[in-house]
């Protein structure tokens, strides 16, 4: 996953800070240039964030950094003459990890799920990959001619898993647990993006429970994901 970053990141900024100051299409068979006064914006994106888990039964903690990227393309659909204001909605891809000390282990009972002391662990996780479905409104104060300028995003987006993984490592001990039918496959919930010309602020609160109907030590498993970071943008 790091290189997969590292080259993600290098293939989505590079274009982010090489954009102009200004936006014009050519005239066909002539040299002259005029304004684009039906530019849409915002429309393919990337987004790196450090994923918090809440609702946490007793004793679970996170541990180390857990980390997220999503990537994607968004119809911008302007409703205003001025284009100031639109509605867009697309598809796209996100990955998600969450460092923690909640064991998952496979059994001939099925699938079981303990704490570990987190000093006990060298290594305590699960990740998942989603197909995304995001519709959001839109407010920004964008010209025809420059393309720094201030945005504010506010959406609902549906995460469907296509796969996932829980791993955990002891000085002893190692599983692997592919595909937890436990995990709830459709997740959900709103988001924000708020920022101005290359630099955005995301959040995203997961509404509904990562996982099904799970407990751990006679406590119901209930957590749900909270993720801040950045949102970039190419046009």
């Amino acid at each position: 996953m790091r290189y997969i970053f590292l080259l993600l990141t290098c293939l989505i900024l590079t274009p982010c800070f090489a954009q102009e100051d200004f936006r014009e299409t050519t005239i066909d068979s002539t040299f002259f240039t005029k304004a684009d006064s039906l530019y849409r914006e915002d429309q393919f994106y990337f987004g790196v964030t450090y994923n918090v888990l809440t609702n946490l039964p007793s004793g679970i903690r996170q541990k180390g950094f857990s980390s997220g990227l999503s990537a994607g393309f968004l119809r911008d659909m302007p409703i205003n003459k001025k284009r100031t204001f639109a509605i867009a909605a697309g598809a796209g891809l996100s990955y998600a990890n969450y460092q923690q000390n909640l064991v998952i282990t496979e059994s001939t009972s099925g699938t079981d799920y303990q704490i570990l002391n987190s000093a006990d662990l060298t290594k305590g996780k699960f990740e998942q990959f989603f197909v995304d479905v995001p519709i959001e409104f839109r407010w920004r104060n964008a010209t025809p001619t420059s393309y720094k300028f201030w945005r504010i995003h506010a959406g609902f987006k549906l995460q469907y898993s296509i796969y996932d993984r829980s791993r955990y490592e002891t000085d002893d001990l190692s599983s692997t647990v592919k595909n937890n039918s436990d995990f709830n496959k459709l997740q959900y919930g709103p988001y924000i993006v708020v920022g101005f010309n290359t630099w955005n602020f995301q959040a995203y609160y997961g509404a509904n429970s990562i996982f099904k109907d799970v407990d751990v030590n006679s406590e119901a498993v209930k957590m749900k994901s909270l993720q801040v970071g950045l949102m970039f943008y190419i046009l």
